[in-house]
């Protein structure tokens, strides 16, 4: 008479950790690739955000022409717009981080400024994103993969 086994042994079990843990192995880095894309692209995004609102802020103040990045957002629930809160973008971007980015935007010395630099770097570079990003009054976004964009990089 012999005894029937029920469930499974211990190298069935470990047959299938193995199996389970080689896919991983090749899910996590495509995982990691596809949220820096994702990130990236926020970033985009935002920068695109932040070239719209300036623009709208010079026309609505022409005297003051364009702003830093605080002065384009507003706490909300925004009730009322001024030239120091002008309520345009949210406070997840006025803030400066969003999507594993970090963003800064200064606006030109003169009076009314006539230029801006809107800069979007990785918050963990090759983490969060591997391209920094730079958009100014032209409207342009420029990318740089090795350090920081600016004026004369490359053009998406």
């Amino acid at each position: 008479m012999s005894k029937r086994q029920k469930g499974f042994s211990l190298i069935e079990l470990l047959i299938v950790v193995a199996i389970i843990l080689i896919i991983a192995a090749i899910a996590i880095p495509n995982l990691l690739r596809s949220r820096m894309a994702a990130n990236e692209a926020s970033a985009v995004g935002s920068l695109r955000t932040i070239n719209t609102a300036e623009v709208t802020y010079s026309t609505t103040y022409p005297t003051i022409g364009f702003a830093a990045l605080t002065s384009l957002g507003g706490t909300a629930p925004c009730t009322s717009a001024s030239s120091t809160s002008a309520c345009l973008l949210d406070d997840i971007l006025t803030a400066g981080v969003k999507s594993g980015y970090n963003f800064a935007t200064t606006a030109g010395t003169t009076v009314p400024a006539v230029t801006y630099q809107s800069n979007a770097s990785p918050s963990v570079y090759q983490q969060s994103g591997t391209r920094y990003f730079f958009s100014d009054q032209s409207g342009v976004i420029r990318y740089n993969g090795s350090g920081s964009a600016g004026a004369s990089d490359a053009a998406l």
